[in-house]
Formats: C-alpha cells, sequence, structure tokens
C-alpha cells in the first residue's frame, strides 16, 4: 500500500505500480484528494485518515508493505506504529513524512518545527479567507525548498485550487500528533527512511531523527533531488523501494525457519518427530 502526499493522488505512484507488477499493489485516494474528493467531512487526525482507510486495508490479505510519502508519510508511520494493523505490516518506507512534532524536543530543532506551524497557519489562514490561489503558491513555495518552483499544468493547478480545502486539516492531524520519538524508538519493522537535498530542512531533519530512533533504519538521501522525489526520481527512488521489500520478505523467512527449528528442538525427547502406527488389517484380527 501506497500513500501519496498532500493535493496528490495515489495516481503518484503509477510507475511504482509497474515496478512491482503486483496485483496486490493499492494506492488509494487519500481523504480530499482524487476520487475521494468529495464532501467536506474531512478527519482532522491520522486516526481519522486511518479510519478512512479501512476499507482498502479490509482487502489486504496477508503481511503489508507500507509506502508512505509527506502527509502520507505521516499516515504510514502511525498506522505502522499504533493502528490495529501495525503488527500486519511487514517492511515500512517513508520518503520525507511530514511528522513536524519529533522536532520540538531542542532548541535548534523547535525553530524548524515552529517555522513549519508558520506556514500551516498561514496557508489555512489563506484558505479560510477565501485566497486559495495564495494559499496554493505559499504551500508550493514552502516545499520547493531549495529547489527550482515545480511547474504545474494548467489542470494540475486547477485540481490543486479545487482541493485546497483540505490542506488545514492535514496541518493539523500532522500538528496534533504526539510521542512520535517514543514511537520511533519502539518501531520494529524494517524500515527505509528516503529525502531529497534540495527539500526543506524541515523534512531533512525529520528524517535523520527518524533514522537515529528507528532500531536498524536504512536511509538513503539523494542530494539533487526535492520534495517530490518519488515522483521526480521514480528512477532511483522505486528500486530502492523494491530491494527493502525483497529484503523484508527474506527476513521473514528467516524468522519463520529458525521459529520452526526452535519449535522442534523445545519438543520433550522422543516426540522430536511424528512416528506413524501400523495397525494390522482387520482380517488379522
Amino acid at each position: 500500500m501506497a500513500l501519496h502526499c498532500s493535493l496528490g493522488s495515489g495516481r503518484q505512484w503509477t510507475k511504482l505500480a509497474a515496478a512491482l507488477g503486483s496485483d496486490g499493489f493499492m494506492a488509494p485516494d487519500i481523504s480530499g484528494y482524487g476520487v475521494a474528493a468529495c464532501g467536506r467531512d474531512w478527519p482532522r487526525t491520522l486516526d481519522g485518515e486511518i479510519a478512512r482507510l479501512e476499507p482498502w486495508l479490509a482487502k489486504a490479505c496477508g503481511p503489508i508493505h507500507l509506502i508512505g510519502h509527506s502527509y502520507g508519510g505521516a499516515i504510514a508511520f502511525r498506522l505502522a506504529t499504533t493502528s490495529p494493523y501495525a503488527q500486519r505490516v511487514r517492511s515500512l518506507t517513508l520518503i520525507e513524512p511530514v511528522l513536524p512534532t519529533l522536532l520540538r524536543d531542542t532548541p535548534a530543532d523547535a525553530r524548524l518545527y515552529e517555522r513549519f506551524a508558520r506556514i500551516a497557519q498561514v496557508v489555512s489562514q489563506d484558505i479560510f479567507d477565501g485566497a486559495v490561489l495564495e494559499a496554493v503558491e505559499a504551500f508550493t513555495a514552502f516545499w520547493a525548498g531549495s529547489g527550482p518552483r515545480e511547474q504545474f499544468s494548467p489542470s494540475g493547478r486547477l485540481r490543486m485550487i479545487e482541493q485546497a480545502d483540505k490542506l488545514p486539516y492535514d496541518f493539523n492531524a500532522a500538528l496534533d500528533l504526539d510521542a512520535v520519538a517514543a514511537a520511533a524508538g519502539a518501531l520494529k519493522v524494517p524500515t527505509l527512511l528516503m529525502s531529497g537535498g534540495l527539500s526543506p530542512y524541515v523534512t531533512q531533519r525529520i528524517v535523520a531523527k527518524l533514522a537515529a530512533l528507528i532500531d536498524g533504519a536504512a536511509m538513503r538521501h539523494l542530494p539533487g533531488a526535492g520534495h517530490m522525489l518519488p515522483v521526480t526520481h521514480a528512477e532511483r527512488v522505486n528500486p530502492e523501494i523494491l530491494r527493502h521489500i525483497w529484503r523484508a520478505d527474506e527476513l521473514a523467512k528467516l524468522e519463520l525457519a529458525a521459529d520452526a527449528g526452535a519449535a522442534e528442538a523445545a519438543q520433550p525427547a522422543g516426540s522430536a518427530r511424528a512416528h506413524l502406527v501400523m495397525r494390522r488389517p482387520s482380517f488379522w484380527e
């Protein structure tokens, strides 16, 4: 399951779906975007977002390989750490997840948190005031980081303007999440973290802190990529995701074999192996 960024849609993962070539691949539209854009009864928390994904999660059979980018990364993190589905997550890939509350711990990081909170307030207030175009401009300028501003097609920009009303809800959900560090430290799922060198330093720092907190996490940093690296640098990102999924599957096989061996070794002496009991045919009696 792959979860997209704010103002995006599941189509963001088209190339990844092709690379995986799996019938089990799911890239749902997060509430407020794509085919899920109808209505205004949107969740204000990440748990609420997960609840909206229930119909998709119910379709998943067996272990889940979870991928999330930006706001979708925040949802994926929450899903893998505290949701009822956490035990079924076999691997986790987080591409610049929006987990700003992780930055409140130290004075230096707190400044980054405050900057994120300010842009959230500016964008949200513009939307509440009806200045949607200004909100979209501020939003895209922030996420451009130190890289060039992304050039959107007229239809793409119109879609962003039409769906921008969801942004305050996304910001609220991300800023509402507490105990991120504790959840990251307790995470036992094979985790891949990815970031771009041209992205806002806020998300680069979030990824760096997660890498220090999550036991055994792998980290990949693309110096020439920006925040939209799963789209702009899909040829670099997707192979990393595929390798991570393969390694997680192989690790699961090894653990299963080890568990089976331990169970056999734990059986009482003389009962480690099943024995056939031959019974005489009835005509011998």
